[in-house]
C-alpha cells in the first residue's frame, strides 16, 4: 500500500495524458495552486458527479487561482467520451499504470460494499504554488466534496 501524504509534502511529480493525448505535468502548473483528485473510473455515477461539480464550480476556483486536474486510470479515449459526454471543463489526465495513483497515496487497499478490495482510493490533494501538499484529503465522498474543498479553502 502506498503512503498517503501529509501537509508539507512535496507532490509527486508527473505527466500523463489528457483526454486528447496531450501531455500533462504538474510542473506547467508552478507558480498556481492545483486540486489534483483521484477518482475510480470515467463514466461510472459517483466520478460523473464529482466531475460535473468540479466542471460547474471551475470558474470559481480558477478566479481563485486553483487549476483542477482530475486523475484516473483510464485511457486518453475513454476521457475524451467521458469529457463529450457530460460536457466538463476540467483537465482530465489518464494514469493506466497506476503509477502517479501510487505515489499519491491514492491507489491500496480499500472498502467497498464492506468488502475490502484493491484500487483507486477517491482522494484530493491540494497543492501550493511551490509544489507543496497544503491538503491532503482521502476517502472523500463524491457528492458533496467540492462544497467541502470551497468552504475549507475559504473561497
Amino acid at each position: 500500500m502506498s503512503e498517503r501524504l501529509q501537509t508539507g509534502d512535496t507532490a509527486p511529480a508527473f505527466t500523463l495524458p489528457d483526454a486528447d493525448g496531450k501531455e500533462v505535468s504538474l510542473s506547467d502548473h508552478r507558480g498556481r495552486k492545483v486540486i489534483v483528485y483521484f477518482y475510480p473510473a470515467a463514466l461510472t455515477p459517483g466520478c460523473t458527479k464529482q466531475a460535473c461539480d468540479f466542471t460547474d464550480n471551475l470558474e470559481l476556483l480558477t478566479g481563485a487561482g486553483y487549476d483542477v486536474i482530475g486523475v484516473s486510470p483510464d485511457k486518453p479515449e475513454k476521457l475524451a467520451t467521458f469529457r463529450e459526454k457530460e460536457n466538463l471543463k476540467v483537465t482530465l489526465v489518464g494514469d493506466p499504470s497506476k503509477e502517479t495513483l501510487e505515489a499519491y497515496g491514492a491507489y491500496g487497499e480499500k472498502k467497498l460494499y464492506g468488502k475490502v478490495v484493491t484500487g483507486v482510493i477517491r482522494s484530493t490533494i491540494v497543492v501550493d504554488e511551490e509544489g507543496k501538499v497544503e491538503k491532503a484529503l482521502y476517502n472523500v465522498k463524491a457528492t458533496g466534496h467540492v462544497a467541502k474543498i470551497i468552504k475549507d479553502l475559504g473561497i
